[in-house]
């Protein structure tokens, strides 16, 4: 008699399709692979470190694919070539996220995009509207002058810069301050020497010679000349937050950032985060995203003023971050939310998961030895080495499925390279010059 077949195993409830291939992209790609044992489509461009050779990725090459047409052609493919499981369609920055939104009509009969519509993203990634949401709710944000560098720049014929025109009145800006572009996809189309994500302008000569050379670029958006928060990357803090289809918040995540990356490219990004909980940033965040009608991830980087205490929010981004492993490590997974929202129909939130998880874990993409070398505070130190010790610390690279010994050498060589790095853009000299002045600005304060 034979003997019956197996039932034929289900399809997965998801297959996650990423559209980038940077850390970020790799981070949700694990994140995927834990909670349903699927293998992540990844489209990038090149063949990039964090996605090469990995066991957990299918890695589409596509050359140009940062353009439209040539990006909607090859995301159509990975869909025919994925019939089954529902495509659930992700983008790992800020520029990606953007394409996808502006081809949803393209996109949206072969996939889940769980982003805002067009109008709230430009509304809410220029750092320009963001601020002036800020103001009218009364939430922390620094002091800005707008510079439109097709007009102001003297380069093109403008005055210059004025710092007394900051948004909404107040007192003149006052140097060192800190210039950003307001649209990050904007930026993202220009190239020039020099160029960085975030400048530290030490005199109003300086802050003239860089909007001329924005100008020369091409640069058309305006550039963000802000209040210069001190404090070194101790005082920096990353919030995460997750709003249902109804515009409520259901879920945050919030990290202590240890230490940032100082490439000029990648100037910024968080290095070394201690996940936790912070009520009041959670209950600011949660009345500007519900204020604007905000869904899906929203991702807030923050300072803390030493000055006064304040928690200073920064800018929005549209998207679970490029260190979004540190949601992953604090306790809840955040593809999760995604699928059982978007695509089993549940409620986002898992039963007796909690809506701000508050166990410590230590995010880091640095070898231990490297990241507490700049962590000053003795009592924070001896908070990272016990979680290091203890095993409470995750690298989102290093994954056990991950066997490839070209892909473990890689990984090794990466580690290296951040010594590299940091001794030759952030050593640890400037470090403690910058804590140092930010001690001092906080006394001249409180006296």
């Amino acid at each position: 008699m034979r003997r019956p077949s197996p039932p034929a195993p289900s399809p997965p409830p998801v297959q996650p399709v990423v559209l980038g291939g940077d850390i970020g992209a790799y981070s949700l790609a694990r994140a995927a692979h834990e909670a349903y044992g699927v293998r992540t489509v990844v489209v990038s461009s090149v063949a990039t470190g964090p996605v090469r050779r990995s066991r957990i990725v299918e890695h589409v090459v596509q050359p140009g694919v940062e353009q439209p047409e040539v990006a909607v052609a090859a995301l159509r493919r990975v869909a025919d070539a994925h019939e089954g499981a529902p495509l659930l369609l992700l983008g790992s920055a800020d520029r990606a996220v953007r394409l996808l939104v502006e081809n949803r009509e393209q996109l949206e009969d072969r996939f889940v995009l769980p982003y805002v519509g067009r109008d709230l993203l430009d509304r809410m990634t220029d750092k320009e509207g963001f601020g002036a949401v800020c103001a009218e709710l009364g939430i922390p944000s620094p002091r800005t002058v707008v510079v439109d560098v097709q007009r102001d720049a003297r380069a093109a014929g403008g005055p210059g810069v004025d710092v007394a025109r900051t948004v909404g009145g107040g007192d003149p800006l006052t140097f060192p301050v800190i210039a950003k572009a307001a649209s990050t996809t904007a930026y993202a189309g220009v190239s020039f020497p020099g160029k960085q994500k975030v400048f530290t302008v030490a005199d109003a000569a300086e802050l003239d010679d860089l909007v001329d050379v924005l100008a020369r670029a091409g640069y058309r958006g305006t550039f963000l000349v802000q209040d210069l928060v001190p404090g070194d990357d101790a005082g920096m803090r990353i919030l995460t937050c997750y709003s249902d289809r109804s515009g409520r918040v259901r879920f945050s995540a919030f990290g202590r950032v240890l230490l940032e990356e100082h490439t000029p490219g990648a100037l910024g990004n968080p290095a070394g985060i201690v996940t936790g909980r912070d009520a009041e940033v959670t209950a600011q965040a949660t009345r500007l995203l519900e204020h604007v009608g905000w869904t899906g991830y929203a991702n807030f980087d923050l300072k803390v003023d030493p000055r006064d205490g304040r928690s200073v929010f920064f800018e929005l981004n549209p998207r679970l971050g490029r260190s979004n492993y540190y949601v992953t490590a604090g306790g809840q997974n955040p593809v999760e939310l995604y699928v059982r929202e978007h695509l089993q129909g549940l409620d986002p939130l898992p039963p007796g998961a909690p809506a701000e998880p508050d166990e410590e874990r230590l995010y880091t993409v640095l070898p231990p030895a490297l990241l507490l070398r700049y962590v000053a505070d003795p009592a924070l130190r001896a908070r990272v080495r016990a979680l290091v010790r203890s095993g409470r610390s995750v690298d989102p690279l290093r994954y056990g499925p991950e066997t490839d010994p070209r892909r473990l050498a890689y990984v090794a060589a990466a580690h290296l390279n951040q010594v590299r790095k940091f001794r030759r853009h952030y050593p640890l000299e400037r470090a403690r010059a910058i804590r140092e002045e930010a001690e001092a600005l906080t006394r001249r304060a409180g006296a």
